[in-house]
């Protein structure tokens, strides 16, 4: 299908926030997008700070590389009397995503954008998703690339991220507690999993349905915005879905 803009979605992110940038899709590639359709101005190939997304585009693929080696076991304590990999995967970012970094690269023996890059954003062409300059600096990538990982965990593909990890990770794993979580993705309406406060993506294998989103106003002024595209991109597949079951 050739990509196009959908303008009543467009009509209403750009309203709500000028500066934000979205696309959505499915496993075979782009649908629609803000920087699409004849005349439209492309905005696909801009880099934007992600840092948020950094635990599922970074650290969470490439534990699934570890795992798939067998060089990582999810269930096995960190330490003596201390956490699983499981537990920190199912704790809010802030809680376990630190001790995640230094497992990551204590067991490949690089920063982790560096075992990414590798492991995960040169083999799916995310060739400009990379901190920026400088020492700590942010990660950041074109929302060319965000779809690209998207499109890659609905595809039939098998690397370098395998099926059942994405199909472990999207799954409520946390049992009873609340919030329920699956392997760091947080499980909405609809069948989709989401990841993201400011920059945010969303995928539902159910529906074959991908969505990214990066705000232009900040991450404090960009809740509303968020829940408006969700149901903007999802609510109409879900009910069509349904519809089909039910003929």
């Amino acid at each position: 299908m050739t990509p196009h803009r959908d303008e009543p979605l467009y009509a209403k992110v750009s309203s709500a926030d000028p500066g934000a940038v979205w696309a959505l899709g499915g496993p075979e590639g782009l649908l629609a997008g803000s920087g699409t359709g004849s005349g439209a101005s492309t905005d696909a190939d801009a880099v934007h700070d992600v840092a948020g997304l950094a635990p599922v585009l970074a650290v969470w693929p490439v534990i699934g590389c570890l795992v798939a080696r067998g060089e990582l076991s999810l269930h096995t304590p960190l330490t003596p009397h201390g956490p699983t990999t499981h537990q920190l995967l199912t704790r809010g970012a802030a809680d376990g995503l630190p001790d995640l970094v230094r497992l990551v690269e204590g067991l490949c023996g690089a920063p982790v954008a560096d075992c990414a890059a590798e492991l995960v954003w040169r083999p799916l062409g995310m060739t400009r998703t990379a901190p920026g300059p400088g020492p700590d600096a942010p990660l950041r990538a074109p929302l060319a690339d965000l779809g690209r990982f998207l499109v890659h965990l609905l595809s039939p593909a098998d690397h370098p991220v395998t099926r059942a990890w994405t199909a472990e990770s999207l799954r409520i794993r946390t049992g009873e507690l609340t919030p329920a979580r699956g392997l760091l993705w947080h499980p909405g309406p609809y069948g989709v999993w989401s990841y993201g406060d400011g920059p945010s993506l969303w995928i539902s294998p159910r529906l074959n349905r991908w969505a990214a989103l990066v705000p232009g106003r900040g991450d404090a002024d960009s809740a509303a915005l968020r829940t408006a595209f969700r149901e903007a991109v999802f609510a109409g597949a879900a009910a069509e879905a349904a519809a089909v079951v039910r003929s």
